[in-house]
């Protein structure tokens, strides 16, 4: 039985889903290969059981055994891209925000 995590437990749901999406398409992917679980676990290191909680999206497996999968597919190098700071939204509207809290103190101080 896996061992259970407290950050499992308050996973938020679009990261769950997220998860249980990129577990079931590597499931897809080893299928089209036309792998069996004992294979592809045996080329990604790990055993059946966790290559079965990987294709369940379980969160509480490693992200290396995730990039392991993801190379298999010849898609390791999709993963950089997942937090590229060109695409961080949440900081993107940071920059906007300062940059209109400066203009602000700006207009008073010339007012």
């Amino acid at each position: 039985m896996p061992k259970s995590s407290a950050h499992n437990d308050w996973l938020p749901p679009q990261a769950t889903q997220a998860l249980s999406a990129l577990g079931a398409n590597l499931a897809v992917a080893r299928l089209r290969r036309k792998e069996s679980l004992r294979d592809w676990a045996k080329r990604i290191g790990v055993s059946v059981r966790t290559l079965q909680r990987l294709e369940a999206g379980d969160p509480g497996v490693g992200m290396g055994i995730y990039a392991a999968a993801l190379w298999l597919m010849g898609r390791a190098d999709a993963l950089p891209e997942l937090a590229d700071p060109a695409l961080d939204r949440g900081a993107l509207a940071l920059d906007v925000r300062h940059a209109q809290e400066r203009l602000a103190r700006r207009a008073k101080v010339g007012a």
